[in-house]
């Protein structure tokens, strides 16, 4: 299964569906583009991957789809 190494040097497993460590987020300008009934593959081309490290909770974002690297963000303490 394929995975993306975090910093923290954990494998976070992508492409297991359902996937615990993947979320799927949309801004709320785009989000108000639709309304009544939606299509849902128009709607997931909008979104954007998220995955979060399980073992440090960084999280790694795919801000220009997966042909790009994910930005990585890391909580403070």
């Amino acid at each position: 299964m394929p995975g993306i190494k975090c910093k923290c040097n954990n494998v976070i497993k992508i492409g297991e569906i359902p996937n615990p460590n993947e979320w799927l987020i949309i801004s709320d300008i785009e989000y108000n583009k639709y309304s009544g009934n939606v299509d849902s593959e128009e709607l997931y081309k909008e979104l954007r991957t998220v995955l979060i490290c399980n073992h440090c909770s960084r999280i790694w974002i795919y801000w220009e789809g997966s042909s790009t690297p994910p930005v990585c963000y890391r909580p403070e303490y």
